[in-house]
């Protein structure tokens, strides 16, 4: 049942992609993401409270989520922006890069990484085509995995100081609180907080799903082996792409589906290399909620 439970986390992080992106159409980048964290960090200390779980203010916990946070708040905000010039497809396929950023940042070299390396270059070089152009979404996208990256390689030692649930909703509080001065700057019109059914869906599935998928993720990571975790979330640029198509009508040509199959063994090698040469629960339990 856990894995079934993670399989259903990884559609709702895939369907995070076309969400987002038809929601831009009506909302800023920076306002978008302050009214799904908010609301997602509503939900998670309503959730906590009803639980009878008392938040940990000390200062350890407190600066934990403060570094993770800037990692956390600099990966969506580059994805959410780079939403914008890039399909969420490619946005997907380009965001799982992190699995391969992880081991480079921890200095974990071995023969299975430089092979998913250089194997997801590859798998990028045909997806985003830079021969052709140059996307800046697909660069921004670039820079969100790899501050995705620098989260899970920081959660792979906060994790483990068993005040995890402490450090999500701290996360979740402050990511709102960072989006909340992001969005001043931007000023949007009041009639782009029109509730329409674009809007109302876009916050449904990032604030309310993606905020209970990671809730389950730390459940069932309590039983299913880290690897297995990494290797069930290596569907979710899959589900996007499907989930693209189905209702934002995005292809990809054929070059585009090689290259994603190139990133998709890419990121299972990352798994491998995370099975056999250390520790990967925090890899695992640091993936971001798309």
């Amino acid at each position: 049942m856990p894995q079934l439970a993670l399989l259903a986390t990884t559609l709702v992080w895939g369907a995070t992609f076309p969400a987002t992106k038809a929601a831009l159409a009506q909302l800023p980048p920076l306002s978008f993401l302050f009214l799904r964290f908010l609301l997602g960090a509503l939900l998670a200390v309503a959730a906590a409270l009803a639980l009878g779980y008392r938040l940990e203010r000390n200062a350890s916990v407190l600066r934990m989520g403060a570094i993770a946070t800037i990692w956390l708040s600099l990966g969506y905000l580059c994805q959410t922006v780079g939403l914008r010039y890039t399909t969420a497809s490619n946005s997907a396929f380009i965001t799982v890069l992190y699995v391969v950023f992880v081991p480079i940042f921890l200095r974990r070299f071995g023969l299975l990484t430089w092979i998913a390396v250089g194997l997801a270059l590859v798998g990028l070089l045909c997806l985003v085509k830079p021969t052709v152009s140059i996307n800046l979404g697909d660069v921004l996208n670039l820079a969100c995995a790899a501050a995705f990256a620098a989260h899970i390689a920081c959660l792979e030692q906060f994790t483990r100081t068993g005040q995890s649930v402490s450090l999500f909703l701290w996360q979740m509080i402050l990511m709102s609180l960072v989006m909340a001065l992001g969005s001043v700057g931007e000023s949007p019109a009041p009639e782009a907080f029109r509730p329409s059914p674009v809007l109302l869906t876009g916050l449904a599935v990032t604030g309310v799903l993606a905020t209970g998928a990671f809730a389950v993720q730390m459940w069932a990571q309590r039983v299913v082996p880290a690897h297995q975790v990494a290797l069930i979330f290596a569907l979710e640029p899959a589900c996007a792409a499907w989930l693209s198509s189905l209702f934002l009508g995005e292809q990809l040509d054929s070059l585009g589906w090689i290259g994603s199959g190139c990133i998709l063994v890419a990121t299972l090698l990352g798994t491998i290399w995370g099975h056999e040469s250390g520790p990967t629960r925090a890899t695992a339990a640091g993936a971001p909620p798309s």
